[in-house]
Protein backbone atom coordinates (compact mmCIF):
# COMPACT_ATOMS: atom_id res chain seq x y z
CA UNK A 1 0.00 0.00 0.00
CA UNK A 2 1.40 2.93 -0.65
CA UNK A 3 0.41 6.51 0.23
CA UNK A 4 1.55 10.06 -1.64
CA UNK A 5 3.35 12.36 1.07
CA UNK A 6 4.28 16.34 0.42
CA UNK A 7 6.65 17.99 2.46
CA UNK A 8 8.35 20.94 2.37
CA UNK A 9 12.70 21.02 1.77
CA UNK A 10 14.93 23.99 3.42
CA UNK A 11 14.21 26.10 0.18
CA UNK A 12 10.41 25.90 1.01
CA UNK A 13 9.61 24.08 -2.13
CA UNK A 14 6.94 21.54 -1.90
CA UNK A 15 7.34 18.00 -3.49
CA UNK A 16 5.62 14.89 -3.37
CA UNK A 17 6.78 11.59 -2.35
CA UNK A 18 5.25 8.11 -1.52
CA UNK A 19 5.64 6.45 1.06
CA UNK A 20 6.07 2.66 1.32
CA UNK A 21 4.69 -0.43 3.07
CA UNK A 22 6.68 1.19 6.73
CA UNK A 23 4.65 4.23 5.97
CA UNK A 24 8.02 6.30 5.40
CA UNK A 25 8.80 8.40 2.82
CA UNK A 26 10.97 7.19 -0.25
CA UNK A 27 13.31 9.94 -1.44
CA UNK A 28 14.75 9.89 -4.96
CA UNK A 29 18.30 8.56 -5.24
CA UNK A 30 19.64 12.23 -6.23
CA UNK A 31 17.42 13.42 -3.03
CA UNK A 32 19.28 11.27 -1.17
CA UNK A 33 22.33 12.33 -2.48
CA UNK A 34 21.81 16.09 -2.18
CA UNK A 35 20.89 15.95 1.25
CA UNK A 36 23.09 13.03 2.68
CA UNK A 37 26.62 15.92 1.14
CA UNK A 38 24.81 19.35 1.48
CA UNK A 39 24.56 19.88 -1.95
CA UNK A 40 23.33 22.91 -3.06
CA UNK A 41 20.34 23.12 -5.89
CA UNK A 42 21.69 24.07 -9.09
CA UNK A 43 19.72 24.71 -12.46
CA UNK A 44 20.79 22.17 -15.11
CA UNK A 45 21.80 24.50 -17.50
CA UNK A 46 24.49 25.28 -15.17
CA UNK A 47 26.03 21.73 -16.35
CA UNK A 48 28.15 21.52 -19.60
CA UNK A 49 27.02 19.34 -21.99
CA UNK A 50 29.64 17.04 -21.51
CA UNK A 51 29.22 16.98 -17.58
CA UNK A 52 25.43 16.08 -18.55
CA UNK A 53 27.04 13.18 -20.30
CA UNK A 54 28.79 12.31 -18.29
CA UNK A 55 26.42 11.78 -15.28
CA UNK A 56 23.93 10.03 -18.40
CA UNK A 57 25.99 7.78 -18.96
CA UNK A 58 26.20 6.72 -15.11
CA UNK A 59 22.86 6.66 -15.13
CA UNK A 60 21.99 5.02 -18.20
CA UNK A 61 24.36 1.95 -16.97
CA UNK A 62 22.68 1.61 -14.09
CA UNK A 63 19.38 1.74 -15.49
CA UNK A 64 20.07 -0.84 -17.96
CA UNK A 65 22.66 -3.32 -15.38
CA UNK A 66 18.85 -3.21 -12.82
CA UNK A 67 16.74 -4.06 -15.21
CA UNK A 68 18.82 -7.12 -16.44
CA UNK A 69 19.80 -8.09 -12.74
CA UNK A 70 16.01 -8.02 -12.00
CA UNK A 71 15.04 -10.19 -14.70
CA UNK A 72 17.97 -12.35 -15.02
CA UNK A 73 18.98 -15.66 -13.03
CA UNK A 74 21.97 -15.82 -14.56
CA UNK A 75 25.64 -15.24 -13.34
CA UNK A 76 26.92 -12.17 -13.11
CA UNK A 77 29.41 -12.66 -16.13
CA UNK A 78 26.93 -13.50 -18.57
CA UNK A 79 24.57 -10.01 -17.40
CA UNK A 80 28.01 -7.73 -17.73
CA UNK A 81 27.98 -9.53 -21.51
CA UNK A 82 24.88 -8.26 -21.96
CA UNK A 83 25.17 -4.60 -20.46
CA UNK A 84 28.39 -4.26 -22.18
CA UNK A 85 26.38 -4.98 -25.51
CA UNK A 86 23.39 -1.84 -24.87
CA UNK A 87 25.90 0.62 -22.89
CA UNK A 88 28.52 0.60 -25.90
CA UNK A 89 28.22 4.00 -27.76
CA UNK A 90 27.48 1.83 -31.12
CA UNK A 91 24.41 0.78 -29.28
CA UNK A 92 23.41 4.38 -27.51
CA UNK A 93 23.64 5.75 -31.03
CA UNK A 94 21.02 3.54 -32.19
CA UNK A 95 18.75 3.97 -29.28
CA UNK A 96 19.53 8.23 -30.03
CA UNK A 97 18.45 7.42 -33.25
CA UNK A 98 15.28 5.33 -32.73
CA UNK A 99 13.77 8.08 -29.89
CA UNK A 100 14.32 11.34 -32.27
CA UNK A 101 11.29 11.70 -33.35
CA UNK A 102 9.59 10.96 -29.73
CA UNK A 103 11.45 13.65 -27.82
CA UNK A 104 10.08 16.95 -26.75
CA UNK A 105 11.47 20.44 -28.40
CA UNK A 106 13.34 20.75 -25.17
CA UNK A 107 14.72 17.40 -24.94
CA UNK A 108 16.03 17.49 -28.20
CA UNK A 109 17.56 20.40 -27.75
CA UNK A 110 19.62 19.32 -24.92
CA UNK A 111 20.47 15.85 -26.97
CA UNK A 112 22.11 18.25 -29.80
CA UNK A 113 24.05 20.41 -27.56
CA UNK A 114 25.25 17.00 -25.91
CA UNK A 115 26.23 15.77 -29.27
CA UNK A 116 27.16 19.11 -30.78
CA UNK A 117 29.90 19.25 -27.64
CA UNK A 118 33.19 18.61 -28.31
CA UNK A 119 35.02 15.61 -26.37
CA UNK A 120 38.66 15.22 -25.94
CA UNK A 121 38.64 11.55 -26.65
CA UNK A 122 36.45 8.89 -29.20
CA UNK A 123 35.01 5.66 -28.06
CA UNK A 124 37.47 2.52 -29.33
CA UNK A 125 35.35 0.79 -31.36
CA UNK A 126 32.77 3.77 -32.40
CA UNK A 127 33.05 6.24 -35.28
CA UNK A 128 33.46 9.45 -34.73
CA UNK A 129 29.40 10.16 -35.81
CA UNK A 130 28.46 7.28 -33.53
CA UNK A 131 30.40 8.26 -30.37
CA UNK A 132 28.64 12.01 -30.97
CA UNK A 133 25.32 10.66 -31.00
CA UNK A 134 25.78 8.49 -27.58
CA UNK A 135 27.25 11.37 -26.05
CA UNK A 136 23.57 13.67 -26.58
CA UNK A 137 21.70 10.49 -25.68
CA UNK A 138 23.87 10.69 -22.25
CA UNK A 139 23.26 14.40 -22.43
CA UNK A 140 19.81 13.79 -22.21
CA UNK A 141 19.49 11.35 -20.14
CA UNK A 142 21.64 13.31 -17.41
CA UNK A 143 19.24 15.96 -18.10
CA UNK A 144 15.86 14.07 -17.20
CA UNK A 145 17.90 12.85 -14.28
CA UNK A 146 19.06 16.20 -12.78
CA UNK A 147 15.37 17.29 -13.43
CA UNK A 148 13.60 14.71 -11.70
CA UNK A 149 11.95 13.23 -14.67
CA UNK A 150 12.56 9.86 -13.67
CA UNK A 151 9.45 8.25 -15.60
CA UNK A 152 10.36 9.47 -18.66
CA UNK A 153 14.06 9.33 -18.24
CA UNK A 154 12.69 5.48 -18.12
CA UNK A 155 10.33 5.36 -20.53
CA UNK A 156 12.65 6.42 -23.09
CA UNK A 157 15.46 4.01 -22.28
CA UNK A 158 12.89 1.55 -22.20
CA UNK A 159 11.24 2.52 -26.16
CA UNK A 160 14.56 3.40 -27.20
CA UNK A 161 16.27 -0.01 -26.66
CA UNK A 162 12.57 -1.65 -27.98
CA UNK A 163 12.58 0.36 -31.25
CA UNK A 164 16.85 0.07 -31.64
CA UNK A 165 16.10 -3.82 -31.12
CA UNK A 166 18.50 -3.65 -27.99
CA UNK A 167 17.32 -6.14 -25.97
CA UNK A 168 16.64 -5.83 -22.30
Amino acid sequence: MEESISRTDAAGKKDRQTAGEGGKASASLEECIRSSFALPEKDWEQYTPLTLAYLGDCVFDMVVRTVLVKRSQVRSGKIHQKASGIVRAVSQARIAEALKEDLTDEEAAVFRRGRNASPDHNAKNATRREYLEATGLEALIGYLYLKGEYERLVELIRRGTVKAGCEL
